[in-house]
This record gives C-alpha cells, structure tokens and sequence, in this order.
C-alpha cells in the first residue's frame, strides 16, 4: 500500500514539476517577443531589387526598423587592424524599463575569436552597409518555439555586425554565418536577413536548432537579378533545390531538425522550410507581401487572402527610388484594406467623406476607441508605412563605382508617410548631431532628429487628412531634388576620387550632413507650422 500511494505522490510531482516547467519556459520565451503582436512579430518590412530589375542597374536591399524598443540613433565604425588573441563580446538582449522610454539591456554572454582585420560600417541599430558595399536589411518572423534556444552566442544584430565587419559579398556573408553559428549557436529567434552587394541579392533565414542545442537552422535563396522580393515577418522559403548551389544555400543539418523535433516527415513529400520551421498564418505578414508585390506587378491580380505569393517577381516597369519611396509610404489607401475608410462624416454639401480626423497611424487605443476592425481583427491592418518606425533604409550597391560612391544608403527617420530619404554614403566619416544623439533613452529633446520626426509624424497623423498635404508639399520637391542631382553629386565626387579616394569620402560626407541638418531643422519648423495653421482643429 505504502509502495502504491509513494508512486502516485511521485507520479503527481513529476506531472506538477512538468507543468511548473513548461509554465516556467513559456513565460521566458514571451519575455523575449520583443515587438510581437498578436502572437506574431509585428517588427519589420524589407524589400530587395535585383540588378537586372532597378532603374540604374543597382542591387537594391531596405529595412523599416518598425520597433517600441531599438535605438534611434546611429555612428560610424571604422575599419580596424586587430592583435593576436583578441575576442569580440556576444550579447543577449533584454528588456530595459529603467530608462525614460522603453528599450534594451545588451548582456554579455560569451566571446568569440576576433579577425585581424575588420570592415568599417554603418551603425544603425540593425548595421546597415560596410565600406565594401555590403549591405543588410531585417525582417523578424519567429518560428517555432520548439526550435528556441537560449545556448547560442549570437543574435541578430551581432550576426549582422560579423557578416560586415568580416566579409565583402552577399554569398560569403551566409558562408561565414553557416561555420559561426554552427561552433557558437543562434540565441534569437527566426529571422531573414536580406543581403546585398554590388553583383547579388540573397534571403537568409535562420532559427536556433532547438532548446538547449548550440548550433542554428538556416536556408538562403538568392533573387533573380530580374526580379523584387518581399519579406515582412513571416518565413518566405518554401522548397530547397538542393541541386541547384548557385541559388541555394544551407545548412547540413536543416532536414535532419526536423525529422528529429517532428517538424516534417519525408514520407509527407518534400521539406518546405516555411511550414516546417515557421509558419504562414499572419495575414498582418501576408498582406504586406500581396501589397508590395501588386504594386510593382499588378497584372499579375495576386490574391490579398494567399497564404502563398512567389518568392519573387518580375516587376511590370524598373524599380526607381521614387517607387520604393512609395511603397514604404503606402497604408493601403484606396484599396478595401484601407482600415480607416468607415471614419467619415458629411461635408457642407451633403456629400460623405472620409473626416479629416481619420487617422491610418493611430495607437491601438484609437483602434478601439473607434471600434476599428480588418484583417488584422481589431488592429485594423498592419500596413507598410507604421507610426512606430524608428528608421528605414533603401540601399544601392552599384558595381560600377569605387566602394566610397557606390555604396549609399538612404535614410528616414520615424514614420516614412512623413518623412523624406537623404543620401548616407558608406565612406561617410561623421554623422550629424541630429543623427548621432540617443533619442529614446533620455527622453525628448532637439538634438536628436528622430524627435524631430516624431513629433512631425504624430502631429500630422492628428489631422492627417488636411496635414498630410502640408507636409508632403514640403518634403516632396526635396525628395525629387535629391534623386535628381544624384548623378551630378557622384559625377563630382568620382572626379575627387581619382585624385584622392579620402577627398571624395569628405566630399561625400559634407554633402550629407548637409540635408541632414537641413531636413531635420526643416522638420521642427513644419511642425510649429502645423500646430499654428491648425490651432483648434485636432
């Protein structure tokens, strides 16, 4: 009898410890969703323009960092020569509460062998370029959680940093992500990169190989020179050409996972790494694919409610900058996922209108408030452009010109509907101060440019029916000055050059830290201008 109830009682311990355990694990893994909504992440959008598909021939990459919690501001890192026996600090983020807005704590947890030599890059909160014309966008998309391991190393951000402090092209940048994570580990959850250098685009997706492993699941597919991609956090690689290496790559254990961890059998037919991996639920993900992939080929009549679109197409006319501006502006207007469309009201004449109060970049409190509903349930829809955009990138790698002109990275801040690009060379050798001063951490102030933006952004979503035209009439003929004397701007630097590589990087540099004052001042203005021309109207 004694034996009898001591099995029970262990019996139930084990179920109560098992329970506590899982309890314990689930609550650490949403601990770690930064920027999920929903049950999916809901962070970034990121598009990609093959050679053969750009208007001047460029390999183009883009990144909305669309996040409550990353740094605004960013720095130059210089190239640097190393000593034997150096190491580089890995670091896991966490959740910063202390600061005067929310953010992230960087914890060490480990080190790795260092180079002899590493790149200079861009220092956005997610890097962006290095010195050789290698560039990164990023799109979250989660995974399973079974695959979630927290004894890996590295995250995104620091893969980002090694592929452009350690490599020049897109192809070696996912060759040296394969041999680190497999010695290190990935700590971080299911995440594309969108890779760029002068001749080639590639997507590389990659997740941990399940808990407690050190070592990572990845797949990279490159896109046609012809054609654009599309991410925006939803996995996007379905099956694996094995046979076809100038296309695909990835990693050697990427079927024997899923076997292991139940995620495929190969009786079922072929892996998709999609399905497998991740999932395609999110219609906030999906919906993003339809409306970029529609916009540059609309004859192609793409579902808005697929679960699938191509990995890639061949847009209708060549991708200018002008067009990706669009489409990072875009909030589904004039089309029926348009969530504000039902905000109207009667005019003097008696006709309906939308209000001019309606608002596509409301907090999720005026959702509510207006009992808003779509696609995205009572979040309405998650569009393109997003009022929690903390910057957003479009990059050109042009193989026809030295690294120092080729390599140039257009820069927003906050919301892109609100916002204009100015050109950032990556031989820039200084920032500005509205680019350079942390913006978030210490609260308010007008040293940094990202307030500036911000403070635009929400006072003009305020009335964005009226303000949205002041604002535009201002940054628009700008926008089109700075496309248009770009060739100008590179004709006069590529003289400099041959003369003197470091004259023409400070040509360059002048030049930008020029329109980034001059937009960033340009924006406070705009927005005392508003708040007086609409006194009493919002």
């Amino acid at each position: 009898m004694f034996n009898q109830y001591f099995k029970q009682f262990i019996f139930s311990f084990s179920l109560l410890y098992l329970l506590f355990s899982f309890n314990t694990l689930s609550q650490d893994l949403e601990e770690t969703k930064f920027d999920w909504e929903g049950g999916y992440p809901d962070g970034c959008t990121t598009i990609m323009v093959g050679k053969l598909a750009s208007f001047d021939g460029s390999v183009m990459t883009s990144h909305t960092d669309d996040s409550h919690r990353t740094r605004s501001w960013m720095d130059i890192v210089p190239a640097k020569e190393h000593k034997p026996g150096e190491t580089v600090t890995m670091y896991k983020r966490e959740k910063d509460e202390t600061k005067k807005m929310p953010t992230y704590n960087h914890v060490p947890v480990g080190e790795i062998p260092q180079v002899d030599y590493t790149n200079g890059y861009i220092n956005s909160a997610y890097p962006c370029i290095n010195d050789k014309q290698l560039a990164v966008g990023e799109t979250t998309f989660g995974g399973k959680e079974v695959l979630k391991s927290d004894k890996g190393l590295i995250d995104c951000q620091r893969l980002i940093k090694l592929m452009l402090e350690r490599t020049s092209t897109a192809r070696d940048a996912i060759k040296l992500a394969g041999k680190l994570l497999e010695e290190f580990g990935w700590n971080d959850w299911g995440e594309i990169l969108t890779i760029a250098d002068p001749k080639e685009a590639w997507v590389f997706e990659v997740l941990g190989a399940g808990k407690d492993k050190v070592g990572a699941v990845w797949v990279a597919q490159r896109v046609p020179d012809e054609h654009i991609f599309v991410a925006a956090n939803g996995s996007r690689i379905r099956e694996i050409q094995t046979d076809n290496p100038d296309y695909f790559m990835y990693s050697k254990n990427i079927f024997d996972v899923a076997k292991k961890l139940d995620l495929w059998n190969p009786e079922d037919g072929s892996l998709e790494f999609c399905y497998a991996y991740a999932s395609r639920k999110s219609l906030a993900a999906r919906r993003r694919e339809w409306r970029v992939f529609d916009l540059v080929a609309p004859s192609l009549k793409l579902d808005p409610y697929s679960e699938n679109y191509p990995f890639s197409v061949k847009p209708e006319n060549l991708v200018t900058l002008q067009k990706m501006v669009e489409i990072f502006s875009d909030y589904y207007e004039n089309t029926p996922f348009n969530f504000i469309k039902d905000l109207t009201v009667t005019d003097d004449s008696g006709k309906t209108v939308l209000s001019p109060l309606a608002n596509p970049f409301m907090p999720y409190d005026g959702n509510k408030l207006f009992k808003i509903n779509g696609g995205w349930g009572w979040r309405g829809e998650r569009t393109i452009a997003r009022w929690y955009t903390m910057y957003a990138t479009i990059i050109q790698c042009r193989d026809w010109l030295p690294n120092e002109i080729g390599g140039l990275v257009w820069m927003a801040l906050d919301n892109v509907a609100t916002s204009i690009y100015v050109p950032m060379y990556c031989s820039v050798k200084e920032m500005p101060k509205y680019y350079s001063t942390p913006g978030r951490v210490n609260g308010y102030t007008q040293d940094s440019g990202w307030w500036a933006f911000n403070r635009l952004s929400t006072l003009t979503a305020q009335r964005w029916g009226d303000m949205r035209y002041d604002v535009r009439e201002v940054w628009d003929p700008w926008q089109e000055e700075l496309f248009t004397q770009q060739a100008s701007i590179e004709s006069e630097a590529l003289e400099l050059y041959k003369n003197n590589p470091e004259t023409a990087a400070r040509f360059l540099t002048k030049y930008f830290n020029h329109w980034g004052n001059k937009v960033v001042g340009r924006a406070w203005q705009l927005g005392d201008e508003l708040w007086t021309k609409y006194d009493e109207k919002f």
